[in-house]
């Protein structure tokens, strides 16, 4: 066994290790110029670019570049995760990789603003993935790294805000780069290459080179690669609600541009006045009410009831594009995906450290469950593909993910380690 003690879940949340200031500050401008950047390319930018590299193939290659970078993701939001627990220098184990990865995904980003066919965005893109991972799996196990776990449900909540304000800001600043979509995608990539050094200054670690750790063996190697497996159903109940609900939110999130172009009839500069006032609305949605579903969590000691709503409302959201197909269904989806979706990312993060076991691997654990997110990415493309090349149209792609997002409440709802 390991001589960590210093590694374990519980003793990471000591006072010696915990600054609330700048944990908050990491947790919100992290998720902030590491979302809003993705946001911006994956659900505006990039489509566009597909669409005047291909237009004919958009749905499929947009589809593809997706599912590309998933699989990456896949493996490398896990080898990050194993990689950072691992990790013995000056500046801590975590830092050193938000800081690399920072600086490689902007890079990457700036690749894909200069890219001008389908394989060199594609290969970019990867790429970007394989960075993006190497910062957000150490990012995300800051909280259960520095926060105890009667904040836990506040610290999440400020991560989901920094999600939720770069997310948001995305959308309404993106459109207005849809007729210089190149300045747009530079704009974001230098905002992304800030991430890392401004995270590592606030999240400053201790030296950790003198911590113990079991030596490298074969064995070893194969426990810190690999998932939880004693005492893990809620642990994977939780794994198969994030996939659902990632399935369910994207299909209208990823595909938005061409939701509103071709299936809701808009023209061009009704798509980004519609898009950016798309981002409004979710963002006044997210952050008035839906952030404050974290602390409240705290105060009640309780966390389904927050995520399970919050399913169940970004599922109707979803649905209602299905029953009115108009451009101001997306007003109503906007609102219920904003409400639900800044519940649902003030909670989930805590309800996810909530069932880690107690191995003192947290990051990997968290990278198996973040495997959650990036499936669900492959996932949501691919379905909305295949769907669209049978019935010619988005409808039953919206029922699709409707009911997805149901059964993620489920899930939710069936965990016995959470309250």
């Amino acid at each position: 066994m390991s001589n960590e003690p210093q590694l374990t879940t519980s003793s990471l949340t000591t006072p010696t290790s915990w600054r609330p200031v700048r944990a908050a500050l990491a947790l919100v401008i992290g998720s902030l110029l590491a979302l809003g950047p993705f946001m911006a390319f994956n659900g505006i930018l990039m489509p566009a670019r597909v669409q005047a590299i291909a237009p004919d193939d958009k749905i499929a290659i947009v589809g593809l570049i997706a599912a590309s970078g998933v699989i990456v993701a896949t493996v490398a939001n896990v080898i990050f995760g194993a990689l950072s627990d691992l990790t013995r220098t000056r500046f801590g184990r975590r830092s050193p990789w938000i800081l690399v990865g920072s600086i490689g995904a902007g890079a990457s980003l700036l690749f894909v603003s200069s890219a001008e066919t389908i394989p060199l965005i594609i290969l970019g893109w990867c790429f970007f993935q394989l960075f993006l991972n190497a910062m957000i799996a150490s990012l995300i196990a800051l909280l259960p790294d520095r926060v105890p776990v009667k904040r836990r449900g506040t610290f999440s909540a400020l991560y989901g805000l920094g999600q939720i304000i770069g997310i948001s800001t995305a959308q309404i600043v993106a459109p207005f780069f849809l007729q210089d979509i190149t300045t747009g995608m530079i704009v974001f990539s230098v905002a992304f290459l800030a991430a890392g050094p401004v995270v590592a200054l606030l999240a400053i670690d201790n030296d950790n080179r003198d911590v113990e750790r079991e030596r490298i063996s074969p064995r070893m190697l194969a426990q810190s690669f690999s998932p939880p497996t004693r005492d893990a159903k809620d642990y994977y109940l939780v794994f198969t609600g994030r996939v659902l609900n990632i399935v369910g939110t994207y299909v209208v999130s990823g595909y938005q541009l061409f939701i509103v172009q071709d299936y809701l009839g808009a023209s061009q500069e009704e798509t980004a006045t519609i898009l950016s006032l798309l981002g409004v609305v979710s963002l006044i949605s997210a952050v008035v009410i839906g952030t404050a579903a974290g602390p409240i969590s705290d105060l009640a000691k309780r966390r389904k009831v927050f995520i399970i709503g919050a399913s169940v409302l970004m599922a109707g959201g979803v649905l209602f594009l299905f029953f009115v197909p108009t451009p101001w269904a997306m007003f109503v989806w906007a609102a219920c995906n904003g409400l639900g979706g800044g519940v649902y990312n003030s909670v989930e993060q805590v309800v996810s450290t909530e069932v880690l076991p107690e191995t003192g691997t947290s990051a990997k654990d968290l990278g198996f469950l973040n495997i959650a997110a990036t499936g669900g990415q492959a996932i949501a493309p691919a379905a909305t593909s295949a769907v669209i090349a049978i019935t010619g149209t988005f409808g039953p792609i919206f029922l699709f993910g409707g009911g997805c997002l149901l059964i993620a409440s489920v899930c939710f709802g069936r965990l016995k380690k959470v309250r």
